[in-house]
């Protein structure tokens, strides 16, 4: 079933989400709801607040395109640092440079309370902490000084095409 994407401004957004003790059925059917509303809103991350559910759990599209399912994650290691564009499902339309760690490593639980780590660069490590950070009831816009919207960020962009080809 699609559930609707909470939008900032909703208080659900800034709290922090209580930990999953009880892995049955109805964690299931949030999973697979949250698998499928992520699937049908074509971002490459969802955590349950954005949902309106405060839980600790995230999913988070690799650039194989596979979901990964984590329950109760928490950073375990990071290493290097990207700064990089950034939006969210919760704030359509909006942008922002953000500074993230380049390389992730998560420790989390699957859907059955077995634990395991996943780890991965680059977007998918982005996606990791920008989905964590809304377990605390956190959003991306708090980590950058302005957000765009998409056309601002398009005249941004012909902006430097044209200045880099006047240089040569």
């Amino acid at each position: 079933m699609l559930r609707k994407i909470v939008e900032k401004g909703d208080a659900v957004l800034t709290k922090r989400c209580h930990p999953v003790t009880k892995f049955d059925r109805k964690l299931s059917l949030l999973l697979d709801d949250m698998r499928q509303t992520l699937l049908e809103s074509g971002g490459v991350g969802l955590a349950a607040p954005q949902v309106g559910i405060l839980r600790r759990v995230v999913l988070v599209m690799n650039e194989q395109e596979e979901i990964h399912e984590l329950v109760n994650p928490e950073i375990v290691s990071t290493s290097g640092e990207q700064t990089g564009w950034e939006g969210c499902l919760s704030l359509p339309g909006r942008y922002g440079m953000v500074t993230r760690p380049m390389r992730v490593r998560v420790r989390a639980q699957n859907r059955h309370g077995e634990w395991y780590e996943v780890e991965d660069e680059g977007l998918t490590a982005r996606c990791f902490c920008h989905e964590i950070d809304h377990l605390d009831g956190h959003m991306f816009d708090e980590m950058c000084d302005t957000t765009y919207t998409s056309e601002e960020l398009e005249a941004m962009e012909a902006e430097q095409q044209e200045a880099e080809g006047s240089e040569e």
